[in-house]
């Protein structure tokens, strides 16, 4: 992963950005030496962004084939929510 100071940053703007994500897909900005932030194109965290929901999806799915899910009513279900603040859980 390409490494962008704070400084340049400040003195180059999102030029900096831009050259340093010509040949990566993410790249770190440092302050005082140490990572701080992450940088990277819409598009990029936008897949990251459908990766993140596919997997859920996935995980749900799992969840519903192993029987893993409660049906309820509303006011069932208001109920169950209440009970685990009661318990403090």
């Amino acid at each position: 992963m390409d490494t962008i100071s704070a400084n340049d940053l400040k003195t180059r703007g999102v030029g900096a950005i831009d050259q340093a994500l010509q040949e990566q897909t993410e790249a770190s900005v440092t302050v005082r030496g140490k990572v701080k932030y992450v940088v990277m194109s819409k598009e990029h965290y936008q897949y990251l962004r459908e990766c993140e929901l596919s997997v859920a999806l996935a995980e749900s799915q799992a969840d519903l084939d192993a029987g893993r899910f409660v049906r309820e009513t509303v006011e069932q279900h208001l109920v169950r929510i209440k009970s685990f603040d009661a318990d403090g859980k």
